[in-house]
C-alpha cells in the first residue's frame, strides 16, 4: 500500500514516521526544503495542561482590546478578505462555555497520548532532542489573572493532571537564579518540552534511512480525482499516484483541499521567536507568562522566546513593534532578564495554523474517500505530533478506528 503526505511540517514528518512504521510505502512532499517549518521556530512545549481550546469565552473582548496596540499580544490585520470574516464569523460562534466543555476532554486525551509517544521516540535509537519532563510554569502578575489561573489548576487536578498552585515563594525556590516580580505561579508537571530544531531533522534522517522518499521544493499544482478518490496529484513535473493520501499543509492546508475540490476554513497565525545561544540568565523549567502572554523555554543550553498571534493572510514582513512587546513583557516578570532587541535577520516567524473553533483537523474527507486531513493545531502543533501522526496511520490501516476518540476533530464539522 502506498501513500503520500502532502507537508513537512512536525504533522507531516510524524503522519509520514507512523505512517512507514505501520507497513506503508511512504512519500512525502513539501514546498520548501524542510529547514523552516512553523515546527523550528516554536517554543518546544509539550502541553496536556492546554486543554482549553482558543476559541474561548473572554477572548473575543480581550482579543479586541489587544488589537489596537501594536505591541500587543493579539493582531488581526486589516485585510478584510472573504476568508478571514468567514473565518471570524465561525470563530465568534465557536467561542462559548458549551464548546470550551466539549472540547476538554478531546484535548486532554490527545496531549496525553502524544507525551507518552515521545517519551517511547526519545529512546528510540538515532533520537536524542533534548526531551525533558520538567513541566511548565504558568507565571501571573495580577490578582484577576491568579484567579483564573487557579481555578483552571483546580480544573486540571480534577481531571488527573499533575499541577500544583505555587506562591512567590515557592516559585521562586524553584527558580533560585531568578528574580521574580508575581503574585505567584502554576506548575503544570505534567507538561515537558524538547529542541524542535533537532527532533525535525531527526525525523527527516530516520525517514530517509527508511527509504521514505521525500521530494522537496515542489508545490502540488492538482489533485486528479476519480470516483470519489484521489487517483494522483502533480508536483512539480511528477504525476504521483497512491491508495491513500493526508493533506498535512500547516496553514497552506486550504489551498490543498481547493486543489481537491473542498473548502476548509483556517486562518494562519503568524507568531514570532527568538533565540539566544548564550544566555547570562537561563530558566530551569519552561515559562508562560500569563498577562502577557509571552512563552520562554531553556532548549539545549539555549534560550527561546516567544509569542504573538497575527491573524491575516500569509504575508513575510517582520513586524518589530510585535518582537518588542515580546522584549519588554520579560523584565516584568523577571526583574533580572534585561533582554536587548534582536536584530530583523535574528527574528523568526512561522505561520500556526488556526482552526475557527480552535480544535484540530484529523480525520477522512467526506468528498474524498482515501484523503486523511491532518492540520489546523495552531499553537498545538509541536505537542500534537506524534498523536496526530499515530492516528493518521490507525485511520489509514484500521478503515477509521483509532486509539482516542477524535469525533471533535471531524474535518467536516464545518461543512
Amino acid at each position: 500500500m502506498k501513500a503520500v503526505v502532502i507537508g513537512g511540517g512536525i504533522i507531516g514528518l510524524c503522519s509520514a514516521y507512523y505512517l512507514s512504521e505501520a507497513g506503508y510505502d511512504v512519500t512525502l512532499v513539501d514546498r520548501t526544503d524542510l529547514s523552516d517549518s512553523c515546527s523550528y521556530g516554536n517554543l518546544g512545549m509539550i502541553v496536556p495542561s492546554h486543554f482549553v481550546p482558543l476559541a474561548a469565552p473572554g477572548i473575543v473582548s480581550q482579543g479586541i482590546r489587544w488589537m489596537f496596540n501594536s505591541k500587543s499580544p493579539f493582531y488581526v490585520r486589516p485585510v478584510p478578505t472573504p476568508s478571514l470574516l468567514s473565518w471570524g464569523v465561525k470563530f465568534l460562534r465557536s467561542a462559548t462555555e458549551k464548546n470550551v466543555t466539549n472540547a476538554t476532554s478531546f484535548l486532554l486525551d490527545i496531549n496525553l497520548l502524544s507525551r507518552s509517544l515521545y517519551e517511547d521516540l526519545k529512546d528510540e535509537p538515532g533520537f536524542d532532542f533534548a526531551y525533558e519532563h520538567k513541566g511548565i510554569m504558568m507565571y501571573f502578575r495580577t490578582p484577576q489573572v491568579a484567579e483564573e489561573e487557579v481555578h483552571l489548576a483546580e480544573k486540571a487536578k480534577s481531571m488527573g493532571l499533575d499541577v500544583v498552585s505555587l506562591s512567590k515563594d515557592e516559585a521562586q525556590r524553584l527558580e533560585p537564579e531568578m528574580e521574580l516580580d508575581v503574585l505567584g505561579a502554576v506548575h503544570y508537571r505534567c507538561d515537558a518540552h524538547l529542541y524542535p530544531n533537532k527532533l525535525n531533522k531527526q525525523l527527516i534522517r530516520e525517514l530517509a534511512s527508511r527509504g521514505v522518499n521525500v521530494i522537496t521544493g515542489s508545490e502540488v499544482k492538482a489533485i486528479q480525482t476519480k470516483k470519489g478518490q484521489i487517483a494522483s496529484i502533480i508536483v512539480g513535473e511528477r504525476e504521483i499516484s497512491a491508495d491513500i493520501f493526508v493533506a498535512a499543509a500547516g496553514a497552506w492546508l486550504p489551498h490543498i483541499m481547493q486543489l481537491a475540490g473542498s473548502n476548509i476554513p483556517l486562518m494562519p497565525g503568524k507568531g514570532y521567536s527568538f533565540t539566544l545561544d548564550n544566555p547570562t540568565q537561563k530558566l530551569n523549567i519552561p515559562a508562560i507568562l500569563c498577562e502577557a502572554r509571552v512563552a520562554i523555554t531553556p532548549m539545549d543550553g539555549k534560550m527561546r522566546y516567544g509569542g504573538t498571534m497575527e491573524l491575516g493572510p500569509v504575508n513575510r514582513q517582520v513586524n518589530m513593534n510585535r518582537v518588542q512587546g515580546i522584549v519588554q513583557s520579560v523584565p516584568s516578570y523577571f526583574s533580572n532578564i534585561q533582554l536587548q532587541m534582536p536584530q530583523r535577520e535574528e527574528v523568526w516567524y512561522g505561520f500556526r495554523p488556526c482552526s475557527p473553533d480552535g480544535l484540530p483537523y484529523i480525520g477522512y474527507s467526506k468528498q474524498l474517500s482515501n484523503l486523511i486531513v491532518a492540520g489546523g493545531h495552531a499553537m498545538m502543533g509541536l505537542s500534537l505530533g506524534p498523536a496526530t501522526g499515530k492516528l493518521v496511520a490507525e485511520l489509514a490501516s484500521r478503515g477509521g478506528s483509532t486509539s482516542i476518540n477524535i469525533s471533535a476533530f471531524d474535518p467536516n464539522r464545518f461543512s
